[in-house]
């Protein structure tokens, strides 16, 4: 489970009771009509795939409580279904781990949609202890880009 973590002028904007779309089925990705870019997405405390527009902060799609993942997902059709073809853990406001993984899996296996076998995109962060930057790791260099402190491993 993450918390969410990111700015609290964001999470002060947040409607709360109000989350992204619940993505149940193909039918409600025909609904949402993707276009040609990814969706914000989370993955509530049921288990549920909710979208958003991708500009849409995750903590709102998440209506400011707490998920089992988050990130960009992109649907395409292919043979006439919908698809997932591209899916990240990047959000910077709930920073969940590649092992976040399985609730995206389970998510969009419960809906019928077919998905990579992993994220297509994954991301570690890291909050650096020493000036408190949030730090997207690279090449498992665990150090803070901002003031080049030690980053930790876990």
């Amino acid at each position: 489970m993450y918390a969410y973590t990111g700015p609290p002028e964001l999470l002060a904007h947040v409607r709360p009771g109000v989350p992204g779309a619940a993505a149940t089925s193909s039918a409600d990705i025909d609904r949402l009509a993707p276009g040609d870019e990814p969706f914000t997405y989370v993955v509530d405390l049921a288990g549920t795939l909710r979208l958003a527009p991708r500009r849409t902060e995750h903590v709102a799609c998440a209506a400011g409580r707490p998920v089992l993942a988050a990130g960009e997902i992109m649907f395409e059709r292919v043979r006439g279904e919908w698809c997932a073809t591209e899916v990240s853990n990047q959000s910077t406001g709930y920073c969940p781990g590649p092992e976040s993984w399985p609730h995206v899996a389970g998510a969009l296996d419960r809906a019928g949609l077919p998905r990579p076998d992993g994220f297509t995109a994954a991301f570690v962060f890291r909050r650096c202890p020493g000036c408190g930057e949030l730090n997207v790791v690279k090449d498992e260099y665990y150090v803070c880009v901002f003031c080049d402190g030690a980053l930790t491993a876990t």
